[in-house]
């Protein structure tokens, strides 16, 4: 009895998923493969949504930003001489501006479709560490003289 207990104990760790799958098939229980080349496919149809109106920006203000909020990129280069950095996304800009002082991000949005973006908000660091600075200072700073 010894012999059979061993040698049913190194077979049914094989045999323990034949017996599972063999529990899993029946009479009535068959599955069937369908394939979906041949169902037909809805139209799909679109139609334009209402137009929305731009989301208008929030602009920022404050003393020494005068000339530079609201300012398109011309303006801007006009000031501050050529950007270091011009990114486009969308209908979004970002200009860089950068000197020996600190380093001026410029942001410029539409204010609404289709129409040139200006300047709604900056920001300013340090260029050796990065930190935050005035963002008025940085402007006089960086501005052409």
């Amino acid at each position: 009895m010894r012999s059979l207990v061993r040698a049913f104990s190194k077979i049914a760790p094989a045999l323990a998923p034949a017996l599972l799958l063999a529990g899993c098939g029946g009479a009535g229980n068959s599955v069937k493969s369908v394939s979906t080349a041949s169902l037909p496919i809805p139209p799909t149809v679109t139609r334009p949504g209402p137009a929305r109106p731009a989301i208008r920006p929030r602009v920022m203000a404050g003393p020494g930003l005068e000339g530079v909020i609201g300012g398109n990129a011309g303006d801007l280069q006009r000031q501050f001489g050529a950007a270091r950095l011009d990114v486009i996304e969308g209908d979004a800009r970002k200009l860089q501006f950068s000197g020996n002082a600190c380093v001026l991000d410029v942001f410029l949005y539409p204010e609404t479709v289709g129409r040139e973006p200006t300047a709604t908000y900056v920001e300013a660091r340090r260029s050796s560490d990065g930190k935050d600075v005035d963002r008025a200072s940085c402007v006089a700073a960086l501005r052409k003289r």
